[in-house]
């Protein structure tokens, strides 16, 4: 079997670019992680955030394979392949205290009465969204915000009820199964080459216990660093695929241990990869697209599993996975809950209304990938975020639409319409009770699901907003803040209460009972109070003749809206940042060439919001 010789190194793609195109010999530099510390700093209102380090990850040039563009044309209209900014999933293995402002999340913070669940619902996610160091997972991060509540406790497991989802037995309860591949043996023409620190080994036993690891992507190449080690440019591993980008990547929190870590990517190929970095193994999901051949936009470990993740393909579809099957050709299962046996026909779907379940978690086929597949849309799906609660989905396309779903139950309960273009990211609150969504209309959305309404709109950012995330070390129960960057190089900072916000005295007239004029003010009586129009809207998919509006919400105008300015805005970086994150100490970006950029804390100021 012919193997790909590994990629050599080049300093730049303009300098590799030139030399092909003259004729000359290519120029041949080690390329390596630089660590700087560049003066610049911003003022909010708690104090002075500074700037500590900016790591640059060396972006690896074309695979030898890949034909050099000497000439490209920016009016091109050929599809190009899919990329992704630099996105860090950040891990500790050690326990760590949760934030000051913890939630305590009650049944007021769930999307309806009608959605609670039941007490004797049977197995319980005991460990959904909470790992063994008591930490939470904001979004991309799993070092992040609070998510432990007696309401998260006692949710259902996914798939509770369909046996042939319970994880095999292991002899040993304390011994995590490891993927089958040695991924530095491996001959497989999809990864190019493998590159490990000689001190690995060193580096893991000397470093602090409650130090933080990184997982980067950038360009084809991956990497596993130790931000808490002094030489933290020097990667732990690093992994150059031949021609595939990952795109997302999440680590899971509930079967990580000191001398295990489940890491999964997903990339632009649709290909899937479960490795476990401490012992370089590996394994390869949707091999060359057998379930779903569409680049992999979002990918993350479901809550409280041990084997299962969702990963949202660019076709539209909503896949969960399990990382110990293997793949079989998928074709949609047919409608078991019919009985008249016309089920030849395709199911004529209409996304705003209803999910195509095309295979369902209860099904009793399970004996290998996919799981299940959703069908939302047939447009891309951006982004996905998990609730606090560890019931509700809340999925952002390139239709323009927020889709919030009960994933336990496979239903649609909300379809929220962006101003333009589409949605590009999604967070929810720390207490779940808003979510955020940023855009291609340049602005970040606060909703409110349990009220199916839109708080306010954020207008600040110059271009596509492209991450956000709330700060559960500055919320409260009434006060919340959170972050955003965008494709403007921006970084901005927003507070809001509810009661502060006030929508334009034009609308102050408007008929009682729609969404604009609702108290954004979440209590429980008006929730309760609602009950009946959740209930109704719930019905939608089993009932068609119930109003439309009762799921998809139409677009309110901009004239009706609160808007939100930030607290602050900072230019973080000189090219288009790509994700955020809040830590304890610290605010940390990434932008689309590979800059990660740590801005500390104020060091005198309160680690919450008074």
């Amino acid at each position: 079997m012919f193997v790909l010789p590994p990629p050599p190194r080049y300093p730049t793609q303009a300098a590799y670019n030139a030399a092909v195109a003259s004729g000359h010999a290519t120029p041949m530099i080690e390329t390596n992680n630089i660590l700087s510390n560049p003066e610049d700093q911003f003022l909010a209102g708690e104090g002075t955030y500074a700037l500590k380090e900016d790591l640059l990850l060396a972006t690896p040039p074309p695979h030898p394979s890949e034909a050099p563009i000497v000439n490209p044309n920016p009016l091109a209209t050929s599809p190009q392949p899919a990329t992704a900014g630099t996105k860090i999933s950040l891990v500790s293995l050690a326990v760590r205290a949760p934030p000051p402002a913890l939630f305590k999340l009650t049944p007021t913070t769930t999307l309806s009465p009608s959605i609670a669940e039941h007490p004797n619902e049977g197995r319980y996610s005991s460990d959904a969204k909470l790992s063994s160091d008591g930490e939470g997972r904001g979004t991309s991060m799993s070092d992040g915000g609070p998510s432990t509540s007696a309401t998260a406790m006692s949710t259902p497991a996914f798939g509770d009820g369909n046996a042939l989802l319970v994880p095999e037995k292991t002899k040993d309860p304390n011994k995590r199964r490891k993927p089958k591949n040695n991924m530095t043996k491996s001959n497989s023409s999809f990864i190019s080459r493998v590159i490990i620190n000689e001190a690995i080994s060193r580096k893991l036993a000397d470093r602090p216990t409650d130090g933080l690891f990184a997982f980067a992507n950038v360009n084809r190449a991956f990497q596993w660093l130790d931000l808490s080690s002094p030489s933290k440019a020097d990667y732990l591993t690093k992994i150059l695929f031949t021609k595939a980008h990952c795109l997302s990547h999440d680590v899971n929190l509930v079967t990580k241990t000191q001398s295990h870590i489940d890491m999964i990517m997903g990339f632009s190929t649709g290909e899937v990869i479960w490795w476990e970095p401490m012992s370089q193994r590996y394994t390869r999901l949707n091999k060359n697209g057998v379930i779903n051949k569409t680049p992999l936009s979002h990918i993350r470990w479901i809550p409280g599993a041990e084997n299962l993740f969702l990963a949202a393909h660019m076709d539209g579809s909503l896949i969960v996975y399990d990382k110990e099957k293997e793949d079989a050709i998928f074709n949609p299962e047919e409608d078991e809950t019919k009985s008249n046996g016309d089920t030849a026909a395709p199911k004529a779907v209409d996304h705003m209304k209803e999910i195509n379940v095309l295979k369902s978690v209860h099904s009793k086929n399970q004996k290998s990938n996919p799981v299940a597949v959703w069908k939302l849309s047939n447009q891309r799906i951006n982004a996905f975020e998990f609730s606090p609660d560890n019931r509700h989905l809340a999925v952002v396309s390139e239709d323009g639409t927020m889709r919030i779903i009960d994933y336990l139950k496979e239903e649609l309960l909300g379809v929220y319409n962006a101003y333009y273009g589409g949605f590009t990211c999604v967070c929810w609150s720390p207490d779940g009770k808003y979510a955020l969504t940023g855009g291609q209309d340049d602005l970040i959305s606060i909703w409110c699901p349990s009220e199916r309404a839109l708080i306010a709109r954020c207008q600040g950012h110059q271009s596509w907003v492209t991450s956000v995330a709330f700060d559960p070390w500055r919320c409260d129960e009434r006060n919340y803040r959170f972050g955003s960057v965008g494709e403007d190089c921006q970084l901005c900072l927003w507070d809001f209460n509810v009661g502060m916000l006030h929508k334009p005295k034009a609308t102050s007239n408007r008929q009682r009972g729609s969404i604009s004029s609702r108290n954004p003010i979440l209590q429980r009586a008006e929730t309760q109070g609602t009950s009946s129009s959740r209930l109704r809207s719930d019905s939608v998919v089993s009932a068609p003749d119930a109003e439309e509006n009762d799921i998809n919400h139409p677009v309110e105008p901009r004239s009706r809206t609160a808007i939100l300015p930030p607290v602050l805005t900072k230019v973080a970086d000189k090219h288009p940042l790509s994700w955020i994150e809040f830590t304890e100490d610290a605010i940390i970006t990434g932008c689309k060439t590979g800059h990660i950029r740590t801005w500390s804390r104020p060091s005198d100021a309160p680690t919450q919001a008074t």
